[in-house]
């Protein structure tokens, strides 16, 4: 399975909000809001990076319940397959490719769509991904039931989900991206 990681090419791959604190994430945040008013990421709202930390939390929580490791903090976010909807997130966007045969797979987690509206009890559409991690084995139970969202869902008509979210708990298998 292949995994990508989108971000904007100006500041390279695997920069998260997150490792900063929150005043830092903050000012980040108003920079991108100022600067690039026209992409995706400056419409995030103003609570984003505390809802962002309850989240990974959240997620923290529900890996380690489900035997996951957990290598550092805040995981590095990826997607499975391509993805033209993060196209859109940045100005001049870029990716990454990385293989799960390169990654050690208990350290690698998934929502089916973004974490945040899975597990913000605000979708409540009854549907068996809500609410729900997945290591590697289940989501490819979930993606051979249900299939990618991107491919039938990338506009957001059918539900939140477009993509599957990946968070990736170790920097091992990402080092020469770092």
């Amino acid at each position: 399975m292949l995994l990508y990681h989108y971000y904007e090419k100006e500041n390279g791959p695997l920069r998260s909000i997150s490792e900063l604190t929150d005043e830092a994430a903050e000012k980040v945040l108003q920079k991108i809001r100022k600067e690039k008013a026209d992409c995706f990421l400056a419409k995030r709202p103003d609570d984003y990076v505390q809802k962002r930390r309850r989240f990974e939390a959240i997620l923290r929580s529900e890996f380690l319940k489900a035997g996951g490791l957990i290598e550092r903090e805040t995981p590095h976010y990826f997607v499975v397959e391509e993805c033209p909807f993060f196209l859109k997130w940045y100005r001049d966007p870029a990716w990454i490719t990385i293989d799960t045969a390169e990654l050690d797979l208990r350290t690698v987690s998934f929502t089916y769509g973004d974490s945040h509206p899975t597990f913000s009890g605000n979708v409540k559409d009854g549907k068996e991904y809500r609410n729900r991690l997945y290591t590697y084995d289940e989501i490819l139970g979930i993606i051979e039931k249900y299939g990618l969202p991107q491919i039938w869902n990338p506009d957001f008509r059918y539900g939140p989900e477009c993509y599957v979210e990946v968070q990736i708990w170790s920097d091992r298998g990402l080092v020469k991206w770092l």
